[in-house]
């Protein structure tokens, strides 16, 4: 083998060593958010929401590590939540984003995303009290099919910001006990107010895009805090918006706690001699409903596990009730038919006239 060869070989080899450190260098997003390939976008943000409250520094002092682990969190989170850079990402890997100038864009998804939640972190030492402007409480509609499967609603909010203005003005006025002499030996007490002379500031309108997560389970009432988008205060920290979530009528269901409950009309003949009918769940699948035995008007059939999901555990659900109307026919019918009708029946004429509220009184 000649140098010349030897040479070759040599720079072969270094190449393909660069190219796997290269490589092996470069982070799994998806490996690092916990999700597959093939996750949705509201599965990548519940991954990033669950991931980012566990590996925040400010909960993880004792760590070392713990900046870096919630760096690559936040990267993971940036590339995957967007399209594009997602796309790029899967074809070509970290290094054609960085190329491209796709990465390191300053972003902060836990203050963009969490900001919105309330979660807040950090040091724990005693803060002065500061002015702060009121809340806004507001309703927050949602269907149930989003309170079973869980979703990430979008909303735009309209709040006044402050912003400098030219000129000054008087701010952080009080009342300051004054002493005033009136001569030897006499002296005057009054209250005179105080003001000291700040940079002006106006009010501007500026919309925010705010991402609320439904989580399943969440029942009527229960709050999601955005901290500091209420009213403003010139002197301090703005109040917070909070949204209460309230569920929307439904056509099919009534959630009652954890459990479901619907309605479901049958024909006499059906009553009678058994049915079969699927209804169409709230995440799509088709339940089969079937009765062999005869069916009275308000019976009842119960479905374990198949009421909505329990906040605190999602694996657990309530059962889902179906009561049962019977639709009569309008028409009458024959002597004939009638007397056949007895016959089938084979049921004794019974009057038994009693009061039907008894268990009331």
């Amino acid at each position: 083998m000649n140098m010349k060869t030897y040479r070759y070989i040599c720079l072969v080899i270094f190449y393909l060593v660069l190219c796997s450190v290269v490589v092996f260098a470069e982070r799994n997003f998806y490996n690092i958010l916990g999700v597959s390939k093939n996750a949705n976008l509201n599965q990548i943000k519940k991954a990033y929401r669950k991931l980012a409250k566990e590996l925040h520094p400010d909960k993880n002092s004792d760590d070392p590590n713990a900046a870096s682990k919630f760096s690559d969190l936040s990267a993971a989170y940036e590339v995957l939540s967007n399209k594009e850079k997602r796309e790029k990402y899967d074809k070509c890997g970290e290094e054609c984003l960085k190329k491209d100038g796709m990465m390191d864009s300053g972003m902060d998804p836990f203050a963009s995303f969490f900001g919105d939640f309330g979660f807040h972190f950090g040091g724990g030492g005693p803060r002065q009290e500061t002015r702060k402007g009121a809340n806004i409480v507001m309703d927050l509609y949602v269907s149930l099919e989003e309170l079973y499967n869980g979703n990430f609603v979008e909303m735009t909010h309209s709040k006044p910001v402050l912003k400098p203005a030219p000129g000054t003005r008087r701010c952080n006025c009080r009342e300051e006990l004054q002493t005033k002499s009136l001569g030897p030996g006499r002296f005057q007490m009054f209250q005179q107010t105080i003001c000291d002379e700040c940079p002006n500031v106006k009010y501007v309108t500026e919309d925010r895009l705010l991402e609320v997560e439904i989580e399943p389970g969440m029942k009527d009432g229960q709050e999601v805090k955005f901290v500091a988008e209420g009213e403003p205060h010139i002197d301090g920290d703005p109040g917070d918006l909070i949204l209460k979530v309230k569920t929307q009528p439904h056509r099919v269901f009534e959630r009652r706690g954890d459990d479901l409950y619907t309605n479901v009309t049958v024909s006499l003949a059906d009553a009678l001699t058994g049915f079969s009918f699927v209804i169409e769940h709230l995440d799509g699948r088709k339940l089969t409903i079937q009765r062999d035995k005869v069916t009275w008007p308000g019976a009842r059939l119960r479905r374990k596990n198949e009421g909505m999901p329990n906040y605190d555990n999602n694996n657990v659900h309530g059962a889902l009730y179906i009561t049962f109307d019977v639709e009569f026919p309008k028409e009458g019918f024959s002597e004939e038919e009638k007397e056949k009708l007895k016959k089938i029946l084979n049921q004794k004429s019974v009057n038994n006239v009693y009061n039907g509220l008894r268990d009331e009184l």
